[in-house]
């Protein structure tokens, strides 16, 4: 059975009032990125405390952490943002999350990627390697700017690093910002590393986040697929429906609740079950 999960501070800045609306949805897991306006790297160990707290109380457990490692420049001090993931493997422990989602450094504009490739793969492969041993997978997000923005990057990555510590995240409309239309360009290269899926979508011609199945992230197909092919994870709501940046989105509780209606009807119109 999929286990459907979400970016609650989508909601709201107050995790009280993330929590209250994820209890209205039905919904059991949360991605936790922020609580209070704070990144979940920068709360304090009482205030990560404060935040497991709340979330027991709603019956709410964490399906990933969404840090922002790897959302460096891929020329920035890399050493300084290494010692910056084993706060987020902390932070998974305390909240026993299974996985931490990462970035792969953003590349100059207008520069080719390939010239950043063996930096990139030294500093993953540096990440995997202090991931190692901690029970925590690292799944790679595909985001616009990075280097593992393409289906042949992100398989270049898992593919050259090589360790079970890293395995990938799929979010379609970040795919289709990029111009790749995901399934039919990215499925079958992805799919053998695939461990975690973003829900959301976005229209080709002009990169707008749209609620899935609304755009052109071939979001029906793949869930198809992932049911065909006995796919049994999480699926993590970030709608990103009222504003969006590089370093999260907001939808608010009414667009949130929107994104999570039209996912939920895909699902029940492909006869797939959920929890």
């Amino acid at each position: 059975m999929w286990t459907l999960s979400g970016f609650a501070d989508e909601i709201s800045a107050d995790l009280d009032e993330q929590c209250r609306v994820f209890n209205e949805l039905g919904i059991s897991y949360v991605e936790f990125r922020s609580a209070w306006d704070t990144n979940v790297l920068d709360l304090d160990d009482d205030e990560l405390d404060r935040a497991a707290q709340t979330l027991a109380a709603h019956g709410l457990r964490t399906s990933s952490v969404g840090s922002p490692i790897g959302k460096i420049g891929i020329h920035d001090d890399f050493e300084a943002h290494l010692h910056r993931l084993d706060r987020a493997l902390q932070v998974a422990d305390r909240l026993a999350a299974p996985m931490v989602r990462i970035f792969s450094f953003w590349i100059p504009e207008g520069d080719d990627p390939a010239v950043h490739r063996d930096e990139v793969l030294r500093r993953m492969a540096a990440l995997s390697d202090r991931a190692a041993g901690s029970g925590v997978v690292l799944v790679h997000e595909n985001e616009k700017g990075i280097y593992g923005n393409t289906p042949r990057r992100c398989l270049d990555i898992v593919e050259s690093v090589n360790s079970p510590e890293l395995r990938l995240t799929w979010d379609a409309a970040n795919f289709v910002q990029c111009g790749v239309r995901p399934y039919t360009q990215g499925f079958a290269l992805l799919r053998p590393y695939l461990e975690y899926v973003q829900v959301k979508d976005a229209v080709l011609a002009t990169g707008a986040v749209v609620v899935a199945g609304d755009g052109d992230g071939e979001v029906r197909q793949t869930i198809r697929a992932l049911h065909a092919d006995g796919f049994d994870g999480f699926f993590s709501l970030e709608p990103h429906l009222s504003a969006a940046g590089p370093l999260g989105g907001f939808s608010g509780a009414e667009l949130f609740a929107t994104a999570h209606a039209a996912f939920t009807r895909l699902l029940d119109n492909e006869g797939i079950a959920y929890q």
